[in-house]
This record gives C-alpha cells, sequence and structure tokens, in this order.
C-alpha cells in the first residue's frame, strides 16, 4: 500500500514525497479514509504512530479548496511542544499548497502570535489556555472551523483542561468535522468523546499499551543508587538518543548536571523553563548536540525524535497510562526501541499493572559488575510480584537487541 492509493492533490503528494513517507503506518491506512470522507473520528493509538499525518494530510485536502485567511481547522494539544510538533509538520506537508498555520501558547509573548492571526491563516495548532485568551480578547475567530482536532486528549484532562476544552467546543461551529485521539480511554475522555462525537467511526490500532516495536526490562536497584546505575549503563554503550523520566523537575536538573559531570552529553527539561530553553534542549537532543535528555513527563510530551533508542524511566511512572506515553518516545513509526525502568522498594503494585497491560512478565535484569551495595537482594527486598521471580544479567552492552520483554501479539 502506498499513499498513492489516497489520491491526495498533487501539491499535497509533493509534500509526502519530500517528506519521504511511502508506506502508510497502521493508524494512517485506517484514520486517512475515515477523515477524507468528513465524518467524525474517534483515533486510539499510542504516541509514536503516525497519528499527526493521519489528520493533518485529509485537512490539508480540504483546505486546499474553498475561502482563504480565515480559521478553518483548529487543533487543540496539550503542550507547546506538542503543537509545534504538529505545526512543522503542516508546513512540511503543506509546502506547496500556500495553506498557512499558526501556532498559539502560553510562556511567550503574545506580539508574534497576534500578527500571524492579523495577516490570516487557515489552520491554528494550540494549547487551551492562551487560545482562550485570544478568543476572551476578541483576536481570534472560531466562527469558521469546519474541523475541529483534539489531539493526546486524554493527557489534556491529565493536565486540568477539561473545563476549556468544554469552552472551547461552546466556540466552534456546531456543524463541524471533529476528530478525537487518545491514546488511552479512560472514563471522563470516554465520557467526553460521546458528548462532542457525532455518530464517529472508531479507529483502533493497539489501545492501551506500548508499541509492539518496543522491549522492556525491569532493573530492581536501591532508591539511592540509582544514578550511579544509569551512569554505568551509559558508560561505553553504543546507542542512538536516551530519553530519562523523573517525577520532579528538581530531580531532572540535578540529574542532567550528574550526569555531565560524568562525561555524558546531557541536558534537562522541565516546566521551570523558559519556551526558548525547552526549545534549545529538545533541538539539541533532536540534532545530536545532547544525547541524553532527563524530562519529566509534561515537559517531555510532543517530543519527536526518531533517533531516541532508548527510553529509561529513572522513576517507576505513577499509572500505567503514563508508563504507556513514556515508552511511546521510542519504537516510533514501527522502529525498534528499548524501555528500561528502574524499580525501588514499594513500586510493585505498579510493575503488576504494567505487566498485565503488556500481557508478560517484565524480564528483571542486573548490571554485571556493577555494585549494588551489601545486602541487596532484589528478590526479598523488591516486588512481590511473584513467587518466583527470576533475574538476569545484562550483557555488557546494555543495548542488546536480544533482551527485554517484547510485548506479545494477543
Amino acid at each position: 500500500m502506498s499513499f498513492e492509493r489516497f489520491s491526495f492533490d498533487r501539491r499535497i503528494a509533493a509534500g509526502v514525497k519530500f517528506v519521504g513517507y511511502t508506506v502508510p503506518t497502521p493508524i494512517q491506512a485506517k484514520a486517512i479514509p475515515v477523515v477524507l470522507r468528513g465524518g467524525d473520528m474517534l483515533g486510539l493509538a499510542q504516541t509514536g504512530t503516525g497519528k499527526t499525518a493521519a489528520f493533518v494530510l485529509p485537512i490539508l485536502q480540504r483546505l486546499s479548496v474553498g475561502p482563504r485567511g480565515k480559521i478553518r481547522a483548529l487543533i487543540v494539544a496539550p503542550t507547546r511542544e506538542l503543537a509545534e510538533q504538529i505545526h512543522e509538520e503542516i508546513v512540511k506537508l503543506g509546502r506547496e499548497t500556500k495553506i498557512r498555520s499558526a501556532t498559539i501558547y502560553g510562556g511567550v509573548s503574545k506580539g508574534p502570535q497576534l500578527q500571524a492571526l492579523r495577516r490570516g491563516v487557515e489552520i491554528v495548532v494550540a494549547c487551551p489556555g492562551r487560545l482562550l485568551d485570544h478568543v476572551d480578547a476578541g483576536a481570534l475567530d472560531l466562527s469558521n472551523v469546519e474541523v475541529l482536532v483534539l489531539d493526546e486528549a486524554d493527557r489534556m484532562c491529565d493536565m486540568g483542561f477539561l473545563p476549556d476544552i468544554k469552552r472551547i467546543i461552546r466556540q466552534v461551529p456546531e456543524k463541524r468535522q471533529t476528530l478525537f485521539f487518545s491514546a488511552t480511554m479512560p472514563e471522563d475522555i470516554r465520557m467526553l468523546a460521546d458528548k462532542i462525537l457525532n455518530k464517529p467511526e472508531m479507529v483502533q490500532i493497539g489501545i492501551s499499551a506500548p508499541a509492539e516495536t518496543v522491549s522492556h526490562a525491569l532493573y530492581p536497584v536501591p532508591e539511592d543508587r540509582r544514578k550511579e546505575l544509569l551512569a554505568a549503563m551509559l558508560k561505553g554503550t553504543s546507542t542512538g538518543r536516551v530519553l530519562v523520566f523523573t517525577r520532579t523537575k528538581h530531580r531532572a536538573r540535578s540529574l542532567a548536571i550528574y550526569m555531565e559531570k560524568q562525561g555524558h552529553r546531557a541536558t534537562a527539561l522541565q516546566g521551570n523553563m523558559t519556551q526558548s530553553q525547552r526549545q534549545q534542549a529538545i533541538n539539541g537532543f533532536r540534532k545530536g548536540k545532547y544525547d541524553v535528555l532527563i524530562a519529566t513527563d509534561i515537559a517531555a510530551r510532543g517530543i519527536d525524535v526518531s533517533q531516541i533508542s532508548h527510553v529509561v524511566n529513572f522513576d517507576m511512572p505513577d499509572t500505567v497510562d503514563a508508563y504507556t506515553h513514556r515508552i511511546g518516545r521510542t519504537g516510533r513509526a514501527e522502529r525498534s526501541g528499548e524501555a528500561f525502568t528502574f524499580a525501588i522498594r514499594g513500586d510493585g503494585l505498579m510493575v503488576k499493572q504494567i505487566e498485565k497491560t503488556l500481557g508478560t512478565k517484565l524480564e528483571r535484569r542486573r548490571l554485571p559488575e556493577f555494585e549494588y551495595g551489601s545486602g541487596f537482594d532484589p528478590e526479598r527486598q523488591f516486588l512481590q510480584t511473584s513467587s518466583s521471580t527470576s533475574f538476569s544479567r545484562l550483557p555488557k552492552s546494555f543495548s542488546s537487541r536480544g533482551g527485554g520483554s517484547r510485548r506479545r501479539s494477543r
């Protein structure tokens, strides 16, 4: 199957060729025909499956005819990084269409955003808070919106944006096409979808679990030895980009400083940074200035770096959904990737839940020649996930593709 089957306008087809897309991913193959037909859609897919192009391409096709200078498509995203990622995809795929896109989000000056709106755009990619600021100020008119996209809706609800989303929906025409994308489907998201979608078609790709191209392994470790374990893992190991997740902003900053002192090209990405600082960190990671990016969950939303070979959960995620979102940063677009999770005393229940979602047991590993500390016994001190937990020793190259527990098809 190729993109030619969708019969896109030649200018859009040129954009597809420009970015090097040849064969649609599963979400693209299923979603694009649905969106082109003009109906509402509920898209359930993990991050990293190619869903951005799955809605951007049909929107560009729709907007290739009709009036210009009015906002005809509104895409709402939870973070500025994801908003920029979507905008960049629109620019690349629509480079020959002259369809204009603008990003609207907080943390930066309103001036350039207002100037872009005054010049006229057909697509707005926005975060909820700043979008409503412009609406309330009369600077942004949503009365001509034909397509509304809510991307990563589950994360928007996690971040407390549900009231803002409801306000935004009241600002757009009732007669519209609505596309609703989510990696997971908790009850509040299901209720929201039921309210805003009109007889939607459902497109589902591996819901509620990381991509099957990702392998998983668990590293029991004393809490106070985690940073040394991470440094030992990365020392002398051939990897692509490594994304490390922490729960707190302070830990992201301090761990990045520690890793730099250990000789790694590392930087942090966390919410207290300015937008310029965040963009510098992401661009540096994407272009290879940094090999290790240490981030909090919210700050890492929207990172689109295809070379991420490993995700390391320095802190255990709070929920299985958070695990899914983190791991979605690797194994993107059907590439392979590896996910390593550090586990300390008290993490057993979450590990059980993750294993239930994956449908397989996480392999327990120990790093050869690493000093875990006297008396550390992971079977006794750590997880009580089974009565016969076994631990394998990791080969010297921890990036071995043969290791880990790969999710099995069910």
